[in-house]
């Protein structure tokens, strides 16, 4: 299987991880569980990917995903130089322990 369906419909999925990638760009960690933190990794690959390629159609690719202009705005100007020279690898994801509530294998996730 390509990607992971956390029990969510296609929408539901494509909403969350809209929400988090925002939050991920924004604040440059975030604390989530294990799994959608491997996944926001690879998604957050591809999208700094583009942001390095910095033109007018990757900046609209991205818009499409991200829900805040402002974080679009820092991900190609703040973020996407600062992994120039780099071809992948922008993410580390530290294990933090379960999650009180349910038990959950938690992680932080952060830029590099």
């Amino acid at each position: 299987m390509a990607y992971r369906k956390l029990g969510r419909n296609s929408s539901n999925r494509k909403a969350l991880f809209r929400s988090i990638l925002t939050s991920f760009f924004k604040h440059g960690r975030i604390e989530t569980t294990i799994t959608k933190a491997k996944e926001v990794a690879s998604k957050s690959a591809e999208l700094i990917t583009l942001a390095k390629r910095g033109d007018l159609h990757a900046r609209r690719q991205v818009l499409a995903i991200l829900v805040d202009e402002d974080v679009t705005r820092k991900l190609f100007e703040e973020i996407a130089p600062k992994y120039e020279g780099r071809q992948g690898g922008f993410t580390r994801i530290y294990r933090v322990g379960p999650r009180r509530g349910d038990a959950a294998e938690m992680a932080i996730i952060e830029l590099i």
